[in-house]
C-alpha cells in the first residue's frame, strides 16, 4: 500500500480518551533524563548545507511510533531538530521492533537532542489540541509538522461498507486536517513562522493497478488538494505546507501483504521506471528538505518520490 504501507496499523476502532482543551496538560512522556535540558549540540562538519539544518527547532510527527513516522524523526534528530513523536500506541518503547528506544537513545548520546513521546488519536481533536499547546508553551516555539498517521483498507468498491469509508476518511483526511491545524494554531499565536508535511500517496495520482483502494485513493487525493488550501489561507503567516507523496515501500508489513497477493511481488517494481520498490530510508531527506530552510519557497507543492511510477 503506497505511503502507508508501514503505518496502516497506527490507529484502531478504540477511540481515545475525550479530554477537555482547558484541563492541564501532562507533559510528554521524556526518553531521556529532562525534557528540555539544554544539550550539547552534535560535532558536525563545518561544509555541511546550512540550509538544511533543523538546529534548535522543534517539529511534531504524528504516526511517528514507527514505520515511515519513525525513518522520519531519526533524520530529523540527525539533522538537529527536537522531535515529539504522536501515536495512539500506549508506548512505543514496548515494541522491540520498532527501534523507537533506540532511537531516543542516540538522540541523546550521538545528536545532543531529545525525542518525546504523545498518546494520542487523530480523532481526538481536543486532546491533540492539547498536547501541541503543550509543546509549544514548554518550547517556547513550534517549528514543523510531519503528519504521518494514516491506514489502508482493501476491499473491492462493490463490497465497500459505508462505515469503513468514514473510517478511512476520518483518519486520513480529517485526522490530518486537524493536526495540521493543531499545530499553526500554535505558530500563529506565537507569531512564528513554520512547515509543515502532510504525508499523502502517489495514490492521489493515480488508481494503482490491481490494488482495490477505492477509499484509500480519494483519501490520499484530499490530502493533496488540502495541503494547497491550506498553504494558501497560512502563507500570511510564514506557515508553508507541502505533502510528501511516497510509491511503494518495502517494509515488513508489505512483505505480510506479498504472502496474501503473491503476484503483487513480482508485478509491482516492474510497474516503475526504477523496476524495484522503494526502502523506507529513501524517504529521510525529503522531510529534512520540506521543514528545513531548503525549501524556504516551496509551499501549496506535491513531492512525489515514486521511482517515476506515475510518469509513464
Amino acid at each position: 500500500m503506497p505511503g502507508f504501507v508501514a503505518t496502516t496499523r497506527l490507529l484502531s476502532r478504540a477511540p481515545a480518551a475525550s479530554i477537555g482543551c482547558r484541563q492541564s496538560w501532562p507533559a510528554a512522556r521524556p526518553f531521556h533524563t529532562s525534557t528540555f535540558q539544554k544539550q550539547a549540540a552534535p560535532v558536525r562538519p563545518s561544509h555541511l548545507l546550512p540550509e538544511f539544518s533543523l538546529q534548535d527547532k522543534v517539529i511534531a510527527v504524528s504516526g511517528g511510533a514507527r514505520g515511515l513516522g519513525l525513518v522520519q524523526i531519526e533524520a530529523l534528530l540527525e539533522a538537529g531538530a527536537t522531535v515529539h513523536a504522536i501515536d495512539r500506541l500506549p508506548s512505543p518503547s514496548n515494541d522491540p521492533k520498532s527501534g523507537f528506544s533506540e532511537i531516543a537513545k542516540r538522540a541523546r548520546d550521538e545528536f545532543g537532542t531529545s525525542l518525546m513521546y504523545h498518546q494520542a488519536d487523530v480523532r481526538n481533536v481536543p486532546e491533540l489540541n492539547g498536547i501541541f499547546r503543550t509543546i509549544a508553551d514548554q518550547a517556547g516555539r513550534l517549528d514543523g509538522l510531519i503528519a504521518a498517521a494514516g491506514i489502508n483498507h482493501e476491499t473491492p468498491a462493490l463490497e465497500y461498507l459505508p462505515e469503513e469509508v468514514d473510517r478511512m476518511m476520518s483518519i486520513n483526511v480529517t485526522g490530518a486536517f486537524m493536526t495540521a491545524q493543531a499545530a499553526a494554531r500554535q505558530m500563529v499565536r506565537l507569531k512564528q513562522p513554520g512547515s509543515i508535511c502532510m504525508v499523502a500517496s502517489m495514490s492521489g495520482t493515480i488508481a494503482n493497478r490491481g490494488m482495490y483502494a477505492p477509499a484509500y485513493n480519494p483519501s490520499k487525493a484530499a490530502v493533496i488538494q488540502l495541503a494547497r488550501n491550506l498553504a494558501a489561507e497560512w502563507g500570511q503567516y510564514g506557515i508553508r505546507v507541502n505533502t510528501l507523496s511516497p510509491g511503494y515501500i518495502l517494509t515488513a508489513m508489505l512483505q505480510s501483504l506479498f504472502d496474501d497477493f503473491p503476484d503483487r511481488k513480482n508485478t509491482w517494481p516492474k510497474e516503475n521506471m526504477l523496476n524495484r520498490l522503494s526502502l523506507p530510508r529513501e524517504y529521510r531527506g525529503a522531510g529534512v528538505f520540506l521543514l528545513s530552510d531548503a525549501s524556504s519557497f516551496m509551499t501549496g507543492s506535491d513531492l512525489r518520490i515514486d521511482g517515476g511510477h506515475a510518469a509513464w
